[in-house]
């Protein structure tokens, strides 16, 4: 079988990375790719937004599946587009992709459904949401209605830090028009999870759990990134919790979707707080979670591309999908200034040497010139490494790390520690 995936960042790799595993995948193409995913699939240079220029390229290679990873295509439509055009796709369609495209309409969903969440308020006016925050005080949590990149989200210690939020978020408009409206919660405290799970809209299949570390320095200090590393299992989520979650969060979304005429297919991501009333839902992705993906898929025995089909057919139920049991961690190198300001183009050395050690190492924000890898992004590799449990994949990660080198390379020193 063909299979086109679409998006070029370390999810999109690990994606890759899986599907090229697969018997059943002759063919692997990715549009745009990256440095990295070009040793595994045929990269074509066709920005991942671009939705008639991803058709045009559907109709050139003729895919037997299409895999739509990122955000911003999903909440654009481009499955209906590529349903419409003769494709199968993976992955939610516009109707079922606001969940992630539109707070607003997720924390709605939660209230009708009561499904557990923070308790919260939708601004169309920053001075109404600057009143909210002067009544209400802090700590308080101030979101971009829209799509930011996994960036909109300030969780605020002080009034004047949510005053701040709420100016650069609506008037000075940091996130363009997802800040058009912002949602303001209340502070939830507790560990967090990462929960993806496969749904076609009648069985949902929870993976893993994993714990993701968004701050940009060590101790969660900084600003937030689109994620530092991340690990798996998470040393939270009980038997317990996870029957909990199924039983209070993610079936019962599965079915609210449904009776909103959304049905959701393809993967829910569900970030959850463990808080002392029990578990509740921070925040929904329509799609796998990076850096997540890298540490999740590393422990499916099961063939992805069969997990995808059975998601496209409505037959999940029929697939026995089967885990490893080990410790997983990702560390991800960044480019010296991100989240802010960064330059690109440096060489980066040592990569082979840890792939030949036995690690796996996810490009995320990386090119080729000629055949040497470059920095072409924030956040550049995904290391990640496997062992039978968490406390020896944290080393046996960041050995991986100290072979590998590029100018202003940094990175958390205490990922899975948490």
């Amino acid at each position: 079988m063909k299979v086109l995936v679409v998006g070029g960042g370390g999810r999109e790799h690990a994606i890759c990375w899986k599907l090229k595993q697969s018997s059943k995948v002759s063919e692997l193409f990715c549009a745009p790719g990256n440095g990295g995913i070009a040793a595994v699939a045929k990269c074509c240079d066709v920005k991942a937004t671009d939705i008639e220029g991803m058709i045009a390229l559907a109709r050139e290679i003729k895919p037997d599946m299409v895999v739509v990873a990122p955000d911003d295509p999903l909440v654009m439509g481009m499955v209906d587009a590529m349903e419409q055009a003769g494709f199968r796709a993976f992955g939610p369609n516009k109707a079922a992709a606001v969940i992630e495209g539109s707070k607003s309409f997720s924390k709605e969903l939660m209230k009708k459904y009561s499904i557990p969440t923070a308790k919260y308020e939708v601004f169309a006016s920053s001075k109404d949401a600057i009143d909210y925050v002067e009544k209400h005080g802090a700590p308080i949590v101030v979101k971009a209605d829209g799509l930011a990149l996994g960036k909109g989200v300030v969780v605020a210690e002080t009034v004047q830090q949510a005053k701040d939020a709420v100016i650069s978020i609506m008037e000075d408009k940091k996130f363009g028009e997802s800040g058009s409206s912002v949602v303001i919660e209340e502070c939830l405290t507790g560990p967090e999870v990462s929960v993806l799970a496969f749904t076609d809209g009648k069985t949902m299949c929870p993976m893993v759990s994993a714990q993701d570390h968004k701050r940009v320095y060590d101790n969660d200090k900084g600003p937030n990134t689109g994620g530092m590393g991340t690990f798996s299992p998470s040393r939270v989520y009980t038997d317990e919790i996870a029957k909990l979650c199924y039983d209070t969060i993610f079936k019962p979304t599965m079915e609210a979707m449904v009776k909103e005429g959304r049905t959701f297919k393809g993967v829910l991501y569900f970030g959850l707080m463990i808080t002392d009333d029990g578990p509740k839902v921070i925040e929904y992705n329509c799609r796998f979670g990076d850096p997540e993906t890298q540490v999740v898929l590393p422990k499916l025995k099961t063939d992805l591309y069969d997990i995808f089909d059975a998601v496209i057919n409505e037959r999940l139920s029929e697939v026995d999908i089967q885990w490893d049991d080990c410790g997983c961690v990702c560390v991800v190198m960044a480019s010296e200034g991100y989240p802010v300001k960064y330059e690109k183009g440096y060489e980066i050395t040592g990569i082979d040497d840890a792939e030949k050690a036995g690690y796996t190492v996810f490009h995320a924000g990386t090119k080729l010139e000629g055949s040497k890898p470059v920095t072409s992004g924030g956040r550049v590799i995904g290391v990640t490494a496997k062992s039978d449990n968490l406390d020896s994949a944290i080393k046996e990660a960041y050995r991986a790390v100290d072979m590998i080198n590029f100018k202003g390379a940094h990175y958390r020193k205490d990922i899975g520690i948490k």
